[in-house]
C-alpha cells in the first residue's frame, strides 16, 4: 500500500493550505480527482447505480485537523522516535493506537446516508463494524444504530473502541454468535485478510434477510497483503482484480467477487481513503471504492 503523500512547507504555506480547507477551495489542492470517475467506463449494469461524491465539509473538518495535528512539532518528534522503537516489535497498526495517532477517515455522515439512500433521522437496531481501528469511522456511523458491534486485533485499538462504548466481539465470534445485522460495515479490510471470499460469505449469513445492508471500502488498485509481526506478506487467499483504471477495478470486484460471493450492488462511489498525517506529511491518501452492496438470490457457489 503506497499513501501519496500532501504537505506544505513552512507555517505560512501550512496556514494558507488550513484557509483553502475552511474555505472550500479544493481545486487548490486537487481534491477533485479524489472523487473523478468516468462512468462510461464502468460495466453497463453498474453506470446507473455510481453516486457522484464530492469534497464536504466533514472531509473538510478531518483535513483541517490532520493539518493542525502535523504542525506539533514536539509531538511528532515523540511519535517518530516510540514508532522507530516498537517498530520490529508490534504492528503498525497497534502503535499509532498507543500513540494515539493515524486515525482514518472513509466517509462523511452525510455521504454515508447518501450511499445508504437515507436520511439523517434513518435508524436502525444493529450494525457490525469489522477492524474497526480506533473507532472514529465507526463513529460517524454510530447516530444510525441502537446497538454498535465492532471487531478489532489490534488490543491498543480495543481499548479506544471500548473507551468509545462500542460492544467487542472476536474476530471468530461475531459470524457463529447467531446474530445478525442491519449494516455490515467492511471499510479496506478485504485486502487485509488472509480469506476475503470466506469473509464475505461469513458476512452475507450474518445480515438481515432481505433488508440488510454490507458496505465496504476497498482500496484500489487492489494490492492484498496481511501484516504479521511488523512484516507484511500475502494472504493466504489472492484475489487478482483484473484492470487498470479505478473503473475497470469496480467493474471486476463487482462481477467477478461480489456477484459468485451472493452479493449485488445497490450503489458505489469514488472517495478517499485518509489517513492522518507526521511530521512529515500533513497527510496520507488512497483512492478507495465504496459499494453498498445486499445479498442476491442466487445460490452462493460453494466452491468460492
Amino acid at each position: 500500500m503506497i499513501w501519496t503523500a500532501k504537505y506544505a512547507r513552512g507555517p505560512l504555506a501550512r496556514s494558507l493550505l488550513v484557509n483553502m480547507v475552511s474555505e472550500g477551495e479544493g481545486t487548490a489542492m486537487e481534491t477533485q480527482e479524489w472523487y473523478k470517475c468516468c462512468p462510461d467506463l464502468l460495466g453497463e449494469s453498474l453506470r446507473p447505480l455510481f453516486v457522484e461524491s464530492h469534497l464536504d465539509s466533514g472531509t473538510k473538518a478531518f483535513l483541517k485537523q490532520s493539518i493542525e495535528k502535523s504542525n506539533w512539532l514536539f509531538t511528532q518528534l515523540y511519535h517518530s522516535f516510540v514508532s522507530s522503537v516498537l517498530t520490529p516489535l508490534v504492528s503498525r497498526t497497534s502503535i499509532n493506537g498507543f500513540l494515539g495517532r493515524g486515525s482514518m477517515f472513509v466517509f462523511s455522515a452525510e455521504q454515508f446516508q447518501k450511499l445508504l439512500k437515507v436520511g439523517p433521522d434513518w435508524k436502525a437496531e444493529k450494525l457490525l463494524d469489522l477492524g474497526a481501528g480506533d473507532g472514529a469511522v465507526t463513529e460517524i456511523m454510530r447516530s444510525h444504530f441502537r446497538e454498535i458491534y465492532a471487531t478489532e486485533v489490534s488490543p491498543p485499538m480495543k481499548w479506544h473502541l471500548q473507551r468509545r462504548n462500542f460492544k467487542l466481539m472476536g474476530i471468530d465470534e461475531w459470524q457463529r454468535s447467531g446474530q445478525q445485522y442491519d449494516v455490515i460495515s467492511c471499510l479496506n479490510l478485504l485486502d487485509r485478510c488472509e480469506d476475503p471470499l470466506h469473509l464475505l460469505r461469513d458476512i452475507r449469513r450474518s445480515l438481515v434477510p432481505n433488508t440488510g445492508r454490507l458496505v465496504l471500502a476497498a482500496v484500489l488498485p487492489f494490492q492484498p497483503y496481511v501484516e504479521v509481526g511488523g512484516r507484511w506478506q500475502r494472504p493466504q487467499e489472492h484475489l487478482k482484480i483484473q484492470g487498470k483504471t479505478w473503473e475497470e477495478q469496480v467493474t471486476n470486484l463487482s462481477h467477478d467477487v461480489f456477484r459468485k460471493s451472493g452479493f449485488e450492488v445497490e450503489t458505489v462511489t469514488r472517495l478517499p481513503y485518509l489517513c492522518e498525517g507526521d511530521m512529515y506529511n500533513d497527510y496520507y491518501v488512497l483512492d478507495d471504492a465504496v459499494f453498498v452492496l445486499k445479498a442476491s438470490n442466487v445460490t452462493e457457489d460453494s466452491g468460492q
